[in-house]
């Protein structure tokens, strides 16, 4: 669907967001009292940064202006929306978050919206957060797959229908991060489960993973999370591999 638009950013390179690092470079939170006017300014520098610095600071006030930026003209101001109502989270963003999700033309943006959809914990997120696992471009499965680890305390239901995505992302997926960020999620969703055949099949493609996966990091996360749940097969598996000298 958006292959065309984004072919630049359909590569391994581009899986970080312009926001990535924010917080990093930012050791001093914004006074939110300065930021709030900026949110409706006519400059767009000035409404990225505003947004911005709604990244690292909670107010309840600027909820309502972050939404109608999710469509602004500018991308790099929908996309400090977007992480900015991860931060601010309330059940009245999920559903203009999903909305971008399914039209922005832009990988960073919806990203950023993936991102902020896991911080919500709504049922709501869990249908588009599957479809981006299964179809967007790299950096949108990236945190996608992480995003339905964020949904583990919603609700049963829900952790069941994660898991199946998951298991194929872990297996499947032809960029080692996103199979890493599976591995994560599948860890946080089985600690939810009952010793089930969805718990069954989720602690089998972790061991797979931990056993099969041609990246190291992958492996490495596989092993995180099977300890995470301590499952007796799991740290079998592991077990026997550090013996071997596999790990």
């Amino acid at each position: 669907m958006y292959d065309n638009d984004l072919s630049e950013l359909n590569t391994d390179a581009e899986l970080e967001s312009p926001l990535d690092r924010w917080e990093e470079s930012e050791p001093s939170k914004p006074d939110p009292e300065e930021m709030l006017p900026l949110l409706e300014s006519p400059v767009p520098q000035q409404r990225m940064i505003a947004a911005r610095a709604f990244c690292e600071v909670q107010d309840d006030r600027a909820i309502k202006h972050l939404i109608l930026m999710l469509k602004d003209p500018c991308p790099l101001v929908r996309v400090s929306a977007a992480y900015a109502l991860g931060r601010n989270t309330s059940p009245d963003v999920v559903e203009p978050l999903i909305e971008v999700l399914n039209c922005d033309w832009n990988g960073y943006v919806r990203k950023g919206v993936v991102w902020a959809l896991g911080n919500c914990r709504d049922r709501r997120a869990l249908a588009p957060l599957v479809d981006a696992l299964k179809t967007d471009i790299p950096a949108v499965r990236l945190w996608a797959g992480s995003s339905l680890g964020q949904l583990a305390s919603v609700g049963y239901d829900v952790v069941i229908a994660a898991v199946a995505p998951l298991i194929v992302g872990l297996r499947q997926d032809p960029v080692a991060a996103v199979r890493s960020n599976c591995a994560w999620a599948i860890g946080q969703l089985c600690r939810e489960l009952p010793s089930n055949v969805v718990y069954a099949g989720a602690i089998d493609s972790l061991i797979e993973a931990l056993e099969e996966d041609e990246d190291m990091g992958v492996r490495e996360d596989a092993k995180s999370s099977l300890l995470r749940v301590g499952d007796p097969r799991g740290l079998q598996a592991i077990e026997e591999l550090e013996l071997d000298g596999l790990l």
